[in-house]
């Protein structure tokens, strides 16, 4: 996929998910294409909203649809809509950490502690965590943002709720014998490294954990997006937006 632009086919795949765009007496109210272009170029940049050329529109319209998408749920409906068609032979779970830019932090919190900014602070500096599930051909199904510091285990039950795989590939933070039960009750075969800790070392297929790799190289492709390998925005809501639309672009590829 280019930096800023859409093929055709990789239009015509997502059109049909894209809200707005009605036509009106002087023609469609807004150009759906460009817009995705533009969010496009900026998270593939990682460049400021006021950099965004004027070919891909206004920057302070693009910016307030973009917000709009985010409390409306647009790319996790995008996202859920490509998903269907993963393949499920075996799925994988792992997270990754993103630092946090300075200009990330100092978000005002709204009162009862809503829009939470997702920040954590560890030996590096302000840092998020990305949470995934991915199908077995690398493509993303579910993505989770928290506070760096977050365990992995934490969140692991609502990466894999619903999914009914061959086969569940995880590392060995995702240990716990609460997670191996559920797994288990969907008849998936767990290919999690044991605890040097447990008393009974679970045996597990030594050669599928190799393939855990993908999910790895997953994560590679989804920092190359360069608001995605950095935090910018304040809030986590805005900056996982970015997350899913990058995931989005890697559907499409």
């Amino acid at each position: 996929m280019d930096c800023d632009a859409l093929r055709d086919d990789q239009w015509e795949r997502i059109k049909g998910l894209v809200p707005g765009g009605t036509k009106g007496k002087r023609g469609p109210r807004t150009d759906n294409r460009r817009f995705l272009d533009a969010l496009l170029w900026m998270a593939r940049s990682g460049g400021r909203w006021r950099d965004l050329p004027e070919r891909l529109g206004n920057y302070q319209s693009v910016k307030r649809r973009y917000y709009r998408w985010i409390e409306m749920g647009v790319l996790d409906d995008m996202l859920a809509a490509l998903s269907r068609e993963a393949d499920l032979e075996w799925l994988m779970i792992d997270s990754t950490i993103v630092r946090a830019h300075q200009h990330a932090a100092g978000a005002r919190t709204e009162k009862g502690g809503r829009m939470p900014k997702g920040l954590g602070r560890s030996r590096g500096g302000l840092s998020t965590k990305i949470h995934a599930a991915g199908d077995a051909l690398g493509n993303p199904l579910r993505l989770i943002g928290t506070p760096g510091q977050r365990n992995d285990i934490a969140f692991a039950h609502e990466l894999v709720d619903g999914f009914n795989a061959g086969a569940m590939i995880g590392d060995k933070g995702y240990d716990a014998d609460h997670l191996c039960q559920e797994i288990a009750e969907t008849g998936a075969e767990i290919v999690i490294p044991p605890k040097r800790n447990r008393k009974v070392q679970r045996a597990y297929d030594i050669d599928l954990y190799k393939e855990r790799n993908i999910i790895e190289r997953f994560f590679n492709k989804l920092k190359q997006f360069r608001r995605v390998a950095t935090r910018y925005d304040k809030l986590l809501v805005n900056f996982m937006g970015f997350v899913k639309l990058a995931a989005i672009a890697i559907w499409l590829k």
